[in-house]
């Protein structure tokens, strides 16, 4: 990377509590989540240059002052340092923050602290492309003056070299460069196949799941999510009237969010294999790795697949499901592991175990965030797109700088500079919590 651009010392951090009243509209419902408030901890990370680094973390409404509270504690640890300093080691840098002596015991790498972790980890990561004048995904190809080795360099191998080595990644990386700049130019024209979850979130009626699907479908739309887990006889309904609206071609997932016990959810998702699901996401806890196993045993035969990750705490757990044979669809989330040098990690991971990796990115922003992670993974890891999609939901998008953009169901590339995390300032003001205009008029009513 250009040295020149990298003076750029960090002298402050600043962070706030930005909420979206979502859950007016039932936007976001499942069956565990039935009223969630789309959120993030949303951090600027300054610098004596002027340059800017926007980031942040979703979170679901209450709670998001913790990890407010865990991003301003680790903030001492970043201010001082220069852009070139952390870049020049960012595998040192990914541990300074993780594991801190004291506050590791927060986690380590796990929970509220991680959570913070990666809101400034993602911030740090806007503020590297800002200064090169790329999109994010843009600082892992050649013209951005990148190689495998530095790639490499940003990833912390520790606790995974049982399961993937360092030599492994490079190599990995090195044989990944032959058609890069085709799948490139690919990627430019035709963009990334996408999936939506926008139709049929749990408290939707069934007139307003049927007007989103007929909205869908006429957009181009061919991949459909559908949450489930509350109600057999109501799931039963609800995907007998998507199948039939979609027709028996079309891609139809199932997601429970973590609803049932490992039995239960083998005979849940049994009754509704005769609308053919492509997977089931989130069955059960999202840390018990040996009930995945069996919940996977158990569907093979139906033709079920289980996906799951948005919730996976960290590299070691994703490891761990890939080892097992746990899952068959990885879903790697911008803001839940250690930003894009953890989630580089479960990628490398995911491509040696040759499971497809689709994206988590149902939320504020995470749209915005993880179509530069899916991107790296085709053009500079797997070069497939078979069996691989990213999650869609069109809510919020009109509150950032440069929104996602969506054609023909496909993520069209990222052109701004940055790793898209930015937020227009009018939308913070307004949304910040507890003082803004949209919550003040909240609590009035």
């Amino acid at each position: 990377m250009s040295e020149r651009k990298m003076v750029h010392k960090i002298t402050h951090v600043t962070v706030r509590d930005v909420r979206f009243p979502t859950s007016l509209e039932q936007h976001g419902s499942d069956a565990m989540h039935t009223d969630p408030d789309y959120s993030t901890a949303y951090v600027v990370v300054h610098t004596d240059s002027g340059l800017q680094g926007f980031g942040f973390t979703f979170t679901l409404g209450k709670g998001t002052e913790i990890v407010v509270c865990a991003v301003r504690a680790l903030a001492g640890l970043v201010v001082g340092k220069s852009l070139q300093e952390i870049v020049s080691d960012f595998r040192g840098f990914y541990r300074l923050l993780s594991s801190d002596g004291q506050m590791r015991w927060l986690g380590p790498e796990k929970g509220v602290i991680h959570l913070a972790t990666a809101a400034v980890l993602n911030a740090v990561w806007d503020l590297w492309a800002r200064a090169e004048a790329f999109p994010s995904f843009r600082l892992t190809l050649p013209d951005s003056g990148s190689d495998p080795k530095q790639i490499v360099s940003c990833v912390d191998f520790r606790y995974i070299t049982d399961a993937l080595t360092e030599e492994e990644a490079l190599d990995i990386l090195v044989k990944a460069q032959e058609g890069k700049q085709q799948r490139e130019d690919q990627m430019l024209k035709e963009g990334y196949p996408a999936y939506t979850t926008s139709c049929a979130w749990i408290g939707y009626s069934d007139e307003q799941l049927k007007q989103l699907c007929t909205d869908a479908l006429k957009s181009g739309w061919t991949k459909f999510k559908v949450k489930v887990g509350a109600d057999l006889e109501d799931d039963t309904r609800r995907c007998r009237l998507i199948r039939q609206m979609i027709g028996p071609d079309k891609t139809l997932m199932i997601d429970a969010n973590q609803r049932w016990d490992v039995s239960e959810a083998i005979g849940w998702v049994s009754s509704l294999a005769e609308f053919k699901p492509l997977w089931i996401e989130e069955p059960t806890c999202p840390d018990d790795i040996l009930g995945h196993a069996a919940i996977s045993k158990a569907l093979a035969p139906l033709g079920i697949g289980v996906a799951t990750g948005e919730q996976c705490q960290n590299r070691v757990m994703f490891k761990q499901f890939l080892q097992a044979s746990a899952l068959q669809f990885v879903q790697i989330d911008s803001c839940r592991l250690g930003s894009v040098n953890e989630n580089l990690a479960v990628l490398l991971m995911a491509h040696k175990f040759k499971v497809p990796v689709c994206p988590h990115a149902g939320g504020v922003g995470l749209c915005e965030l993880v179509q530069h992670l899916i991107l790296f993974d085709y053009i500079c890891v797997s070069g497939s797109l078979s069996n691989r999609m990213c999650e869609y939901v069109d809510h919020l998008h009109e509150h950032f700088t440069s929104p996602v953009v969506i054609h023909d169901a496909h993520y069209m590339p990222p052109k701004d500079p940055g790793y898209s995390c930015e937020m227009l300032e009018s939308s913070v003001k307004k949304h910040q919590y507890p003082e803004g205009d949209v919550w003040k008029q909240h609590k009035n009513n």
